[in-house]
């Protein structure tokens, strides 16, 4: 029975990277419009900013939003698991002559990159959502490592049943139940025509 399991949890794993690689082929991530969020923006050109520190991006794409904080005084790291993705995102950030670090790499395997952290803002625009069920509590467990006391995580994330598939969706609950030490915040539905949120954690203050 693990065997199996294990299998299929394999299959999902490539599954998610071989539709992330096409969507990047064929030029058409829906998420990847060129244009930085107004909900990010808020928080760091809004009326209570955010004080500039260390950002890390999950699933940056081609490195709008990286340069977007770069821009705003954040040093800023980015990884995505696309390599054609981070290709674009590098020459994004040397066009731009910001100070972004973009690594080809696993949101849910951070251990495996020098990305020590702490940082005081993640920033997931459809990233976490996609990753296979049985991949997302690494994911959760890699940022609470690397979150400095009262972090924030602003992540955009589809409902489930939005995408024709049996992995993709997030809802607030599983926010709740995956991100100990963290709280939920805020959830505003998105404007998509399918079920979108955008949803805000802070890192408790006294978590360790």
């Amino acid at each position: 029975m693990n065997k199996t399991r294990t299998a299929v949890q394999l299959d999902q794993e490539a599954a998610v990277r071989r539709e992330l690689e096409d969507f990047y082929r064929d030029g058409k991530p829906p998420w990847d419009c060129g244009v930085t969020p107004p909900e990010l923006v808020a928080l760091v050109e809004g009326p209570e900013p955010l004080t500039p520190g260390r950002a890390l991006e999950l699933g940056c794409g081609t490195g709008t939003n990286a340069v977007y904080l770069a821009r705003n005084g954040w040093r800023v790291a980015a990884v995505d698991l696309v390599e054609r993705a981070v290709l674009q995102a590098r020459e994004k950030v040397l066009a731009a002559d910001a100070e972004v670090t973009v690594l080809c790499a696993d949101a849910t395997r951070l251990d495996e990159v020098g990305l020590p952290g702490p940082y005081d803002l993640f920033f997931d625009l459809s990233c976490f959502c996609g990753i296979p069920p049985h991949r997302r509590d690494a994911y959760a467990a890699g940022l609470t490592e690397r979150a400095a006391p009262g972090a924030l995580l602003l992540m955009f994330g589809y409902g489930p049943g939005a995408w024709d598939d049996p992995v993709s969706g997030v809802t607030a609950d599983e926010l709740r139940d995956r991100f100990a030490g963290w709280d939920l915040i805020d959830v505003t539905p998105g404007t998509n025509p399918v079920p979108t949120f955008w949803f805000t954690l802070r890192r408790s203050s006294g978590a360790e």
